[in-house]
């Protein structure tokens, strides 16, 4: 971007107010709203997502969408009220089962259908949710979420969604909670002829209609987060390839705005590049059956699943910033490279609650480290991820508050990468390293977790207990600070600035040697004979020399 603002908070735009020092306790004034869009609900809790056929017209000269959501749905338990998702402005006109129409209680953002028919459990069942209106404009996609209206230099629409934290009821009647995912979903989208609209999974048909539109149908077969789906409009060309991955030949589809085919097709090369190294490090792509698009987009992009929504205006690096000012940011496209990554750890590993969005932003920040690492070398990674520290606040820790829809600190991006690369240096070995971070996609594998699971399966699988790790790095907005003094041929070190029994060993270099030192919130005392130590730069901590 064009200011150092932006550069700053590049991927992210929240807005924090607590200050202070240790484990934080947030204060905020959470609303009824928060809590019913937060909170696994008695009326949430009951059935299971197993399908969903989005089937809605969108309308560029009025800004206007309407349709219908069919959801199929088991039910665990018998129960009498469901809970739906649709935000204001947009309206739920009726709501349809078995040919009956239901009975609906509006509670703001929240629809409660009250259900006629006995629910029993076991049975899968269908309800279709109408609906109609103008949708929330995004006034700065992605982060405020929204429809984005627009139009290429043509003047033709240009039309894309993007809802992430503000959820997919932004724009569509859903269960808008990210512990259950729907199964599989048919997309279907109609449009002005002289448009086309590309969403997630694969294209199954096209239907002309007699209106001048068109409508498209869209297959995703895997599990997919709601915030996942997307609608992307506009005068689209597309090309393709197939590349050879671990599972076998993948599809990789781009649509891009007609005047763009000529330079999208050499921009793009760093697509199968990212393939090439995410699955060396993460394991497959996780999603062979949908394939992987990139779509051209009028906002600057977002890991919709599948579908990839890319706006970086075909430059390298960050709107051709390096953000981290190591050069290295400079070999790649970081919307390509790090919205891509999100289809391992957002798309595949998805968090249950908003407070956890550590798991997706943290890990997506570090891929890009890795990519960097396995084109160009360990020391360029390292080189990456230490020059995105300026870009850490510590302003407020990085888990947010738990069933009230609300993500932590913006220091999920390069503070938990930094995080990550540090816990690289305590396991030392690389191999290992990547067999666990492998072993996080395989074992979540289309899941939704909590914090807790992916950190007892670091501790189990690093053979480390990182419990007062993760307490520093996730939950306190201290920096740990090694605290030393050289007199009389000793060093004489501690932690300060640390949470209760944090013992993070480091490595530094002294009387001509690299080895390792144990600090703890105890003084200890090490024999040297030189008056200088050097400590490993790639650890993320702070250093106090007394």
């Amino acid at each position: 971007m064009k200011n150092t603002l932006i550069l700053f908070t590049f991927i992210f735009l929240f807005s924090f107010t607590t200050q202070g020092q240790g484990l934080l306790t947030e204060k905020n004034n959470f609303t009824h709203q928060d809590t019913l869009r937060g909170t696994i609900t008695p009326e949430r809790e009951w059935w299971d997502l197993t399908y969903y056929h989005l089937d809605v017209k969108i309308a560029p000269e009025t800004k206007s969408i309407s349709g219908k959501n069919t959801i199929q749905y088991k039910v665990l338990k018998p129960y009498a009220e469901m809970q739906i998702d649709l935000q204001e402005p947009l309206k739920i006109t009726k709501v349809v089962q078995n040919g009956e129409e239901l009975n609906v209680r509006n509670d703001g953002n929240a629809h409660f259908i009250t259900l006629t028919e006995a629910q029993k459990k076991g049975s899968i069942q269908f309800i279709d949710v109408y609906y109609e209106g103008q949708p929330k404009e995004a006034v700065r996609a992605p982060w405020d979420g929204g429809f984005t209206w627009s139009e290429d230099k043509n003047g033709i629409p240009f039309i894309a969604t993007s809802c992430q934290g503000l959820g997919a009821s932004v724009w569509w009647p859903n269960k808008d909670h990210m512990y259950d995912e729907v199964d599989s979903m048919l997309i279907s989208v109609n449009v002005p002829k002289n448009l086309t609209n590309v969403s997630n999974g694969k294209l199954r048909s096209t239907e002309k209609h007699s209106d001048n539109t068109v409508t498209s149908n869209w297959f995703v077969s895997n599990p997919i987060n709601n915030y996942g789906v997307n609608v992307n409009i506009g005068d689209y060309v597309h090309f393709s390839e197939v590349y050879e991955g671990e599972k076998g030949p993948l599809d990789m589809d781009y649509y891009v705005l007609r005047d763009n085919l000529v330079r999208a097709k050499n921009h793009f090369k760093d697509a199968p590049r990212m393939i090439e190294a995410f699955e060396h490090w993460f394991g497959p792509y996780p999603f062979y059956e949908d394939g992987f698009k990139l779509v051209e987009v009028p906002y600057l992009g977002m890991e919709h699943q599948s579908s990839v929504t890319y706006g970086n205006q075909y430059k390298k690096g960050y709107l051709g910033n390096d953000i981290t000012g190591s050069g290295w940011g400079l070999k790649f496209d970081f919307i390509i490279i790090h919205e891509s990554g999100h289809e391992w750890f957002a798309n595949n590993i998805t968090y249950k609650d908003m407070a956890d969005m550590w798991i997706h932003e943290s890990f997506t920040n570090y891929s890009e480290s890795l990519f960097v690492d396995f084109f160009y070398g360990k020391e360029a990674s390292s080189e990456y991820v230490i020059g995105s520290r300026k870009n850490i606040r510590n302003d407020s820790p990085i888990i947010g508050s738990y069933n009230v829809n609300k993500e932590g600190s913006g220091d999920m991006y390069a503070k938990g990468g930094n995080m990550l690369h540090t816990l690289r240096q305590l396991i030392e070995d690389d191999e290992k390293w990547r067999q666990i971070l492998r072993g996080l996609n395989k074992t979540f594998y289309h899941q939704t977790v909590t914090t807790k699971q992916i950190e007892d399966y670091l501790s189990e699988h690093s053979g480390i207990d990182l419990t007062a790790f993760f307490n520093q790095y996730l939950r306190d907005i201290r920096i740990p600070t090694l605290e030393y003094i050289i007199e009389n041929n000793e060093l004489k070190y501690r932690w300060i600035n640390i949470v209760s029994n944090f013992d993070m060993p480091i490595q530094v270099t002294f009387d001509d040697k690299k080895q390792w030192i144990y600090p703890n919130a105890e003084w200890k005392l090490t024999p040297i004979e030189g008056d200088t130590i050097e400590v490993d730069p790639n650890f993320y901590i702070e250093i106090k020399k007394l």
